[in-house]
């Protein structure tokens, strides 16, 4: 049977620009002497995290799991002493479909010793100005955005003033399975982020400590997670942690994440006790990012739609 979508998602001038990005970011990591690394794309034990959904395959009366990043494999390379890294690879989420949204999807993801959050934000910006020559970045903590945009201080402002600004603002009824972190996100998405500015990059930075993910947390007044955001023309771009080292408090996380999962009757998962092992054994001081390339070449393209820059998409395989 014929089909009519034989054709590439994206245009050749794109996919030209596309392999040039790809050649600049190898480029980029060679110039710092940063290295290359493989892992492999199916896990026994994926994240934790809720939010995130895998796609799973079955394999020797074995069911797997398609990584949703490389950063468990790739910790446990740092923690046996492989120095600064960086990957390219393909990644799986199976809840994502949408105009900046793919199930599968094109990552980078990178490692460096001895940053912290800032130090990253700061080879980020240097990163974004060499592949794709973005203007400077502009950096705000989380408290100064919400103050900017929303004149309210997201850390100390009280759970019910939260919610009557999230439905004043996002146009929402009030929910009962909704907790902070839920309308704190609500505000992002909905308030703050289409008011981002459109002709530099944003980095976001310091967010409340119970988003702290794999981050590790300050004990300022109130705590605050030491991880960022990074936003280009309102497209989120990449996530950056200063990266939690200690395997007691990542394992507290993990069943932190579990019973979060059972909370909302999501699939309870495995945890990767590899990396539990491997982090015992000493993940050194470092901060990492993951950010996506099919978005990275949507914004260098000029594209609205990330199935553009794909050779081909979810519909045409």
């Amino acid at each position: 049977m014929s089909k009519s979508n034989w054709r590439p998602a994206a245009d050749i001038a794109t996919l030209k620009l596309r392999a040039k990005i790809l050649a600049d970011i190898r480029t980029f990591f060679a110039k710092r002497n940063i290295l290359e690394v493989e892992t492999p794309l199916m896990c026994s034990a994926p994240v934790t995290d809720p939010f995130l959904d895998t796609l799973q395959i079955h394999y020797q009366n074995k069911i797997w799991h398609l990584q949703t990043s490389p950063e468990y494999a790739m910790k446990r390379l740092l923690c046996a002493g492989s120095g600064s890294i960086y990957q390219l690879c393909k990644a799986f989420r199976s809840d994502e479909m949408g105009k900046h949204h793919h199930p599968e999807f094109s990552i980078l993801e990178w490692y460096h010793l001895g940053f912290d959050h800032h130090d990253l934000m700061d080879e980020m910006d240097e990163f974004l100005q060499y592949v794709i020559q973005t203007k400077p970045a502009k950096k705000l903590s989380y408290q100064q955005l919400f103050e900017k945009y929303l004149n309210v201080n997201p850390h100390i402002i009280a759970d019910e003033e939260l919610k009557i600004i999230t439905q004043t603002n996002c146009g929402i009824k009030g929910d009962d399975k909704l907790d902070r972190d839920d309308y704190l996100n609500l505000l992002m998405t909905h308030s703050i982020e289409p008011q981002l500015d459109k002709d530099q990059p944003v980095f976001i930075y310091d967010y409340p400590a119970s988003q702290a993910a794999l981050a590790k947390i300050r004990q300022d007044n109130p705590p605050v997670a030491e991880r960022f955001e990074v936003y280009i023309q309102s497209i989120e771009l990449a996530n950056g942690y200063h990266e939690l080292t200690d395997a007691t408090e990542q394992i507290k996380r993990f069943h932190q994440d579990i019973e979060k999962r059972k909370k909302l009757n999501l699939p309870i998962v495995p945890i990767d006790h590899y990396l539990l092992s491997a982090m015992e054994n000493g993940l050194p001081d470092c901060a990492g990012v993951a950010l996506g390339v099919d978005r990275l070449a949507l914004i260098a393209a000029q594209k609205e739609n990330l199935s553009d820059t794909m050779a081909f998409n979810h519909g045409c395989i």
